[in-house]
């Protein structure tokens, strides 16, 4: 049954879609948006597909693809999630939510205010709580991760992907140059040292450790340098590449903890 608190998600990437799971599964009234061409690699995962698909499921929870706020409420009828290619979020004035997340993780405020409704949290650094918004949720990797910051910022960007089996940067393909990204491979497929993962134009991109392709940008997208590209997951666990990811969940169950505490006033 849905609950009468609304709630707008700026988002919808792995990420985004574990915080959109524990709304969704705590019956909150969610809707997400995301920019017309999102540049999500674990795709598998992230609800933002549906913008390419026009519908997308992952787990039990359906994104339906719409360009029309009318057509929202009869989205949320059908138990589905509304996503929106809407970067500037105008929803809010349309849908007026009583929470806002910012789970773009873009690493800086992209234009969120702590006034854009009665609640509003952001993920990882970038914001301040209390000032710009209402709670902070920490994205790190280790011992803080989902701890709710409800005076102050997380921790700073480190620039550097967590660590899983001793390897970080090795494990991230990210573009060397402009250009289109194209690549032969799925999420879900397995690949060794030296094996192609990819191009960005001419440029050939090989996998530097053994793994499975967990992350993998759409093939034909223009990027530019320094994009992520994807990511191998030296775990070789593919069932991994189909479900939400812990960090996902964890971050998704503090979203939730930290509306009910902020909701008492």
């Amino acid at each position: 049954m849905l609950s009468d608190t609304k709630v707008v998600v700026r988002g919808a990437g792995d990420l985004a879609t574990g915080v959109i799971y524990n709304l969704y599964q705590a019956g909150f009234q969610v809707v997400a948006t995301e920019v017309e061409e999102p540049l999500v690699v674990r795709r598998t995962v992230s609800l933002a597909e549906a913008v390419y698909q026009g519908e997308y499921k992952v787990e039990n929870i359906i994104a339906k693809k719409t360009e029309d706020f009318d057509k929202i409420e009869k989205i949320l009828e059908r138990s589905q999630v509304p996503v929106i290619v809407d970067p500037k979020a105008e929803i809010i004035n349309y849908f007026k939510p009583d929470v806002v997340v910012d789970a773009i993780m873009a690493k800086k405020n992209l234009g969120t205010q702590i006034n854009d409704a009665e609640i509003v949290i952001g993920l990882g650094p970038g914001f301040t709580a209390k000032k710009d918004v209402d709670a902070v949720i920490e994205t790190a990797r280790g011992h803080d991760l989902g701890r709710i910051i409800y005076k102050g910022q997380t921790k700073p960007n480190t620039g550097l992907p967590g660590k899983i089996k001793g390897y970080s940067k090795k494990r991230v393909f990210k573009s060397p140059d402009n250009g289109k990204f194209t690549s032969p491979r799925k999420i879900g497929d397995e690949i060794s040292v030296g094996e192609i993962f990819g191009y960005v134009g001419d440029m050939v991109i090989e996998s530097k450790i053994n793994g499975v392709i967990r992350g993998l940008l759409k093939s034909g997208i223009k990027v530019k340098e320094g994009v992520k590209l994807g990511d191998v997951d030296p775990r070789s666990i593919k069932d991994n590449c189909y479900t939400i990811s812990d960090k996902a969940r964890a971050i998704g169950g503090a979203v939730v903890t930290s509306i009910l505490s902020l909701s008492r006033g």
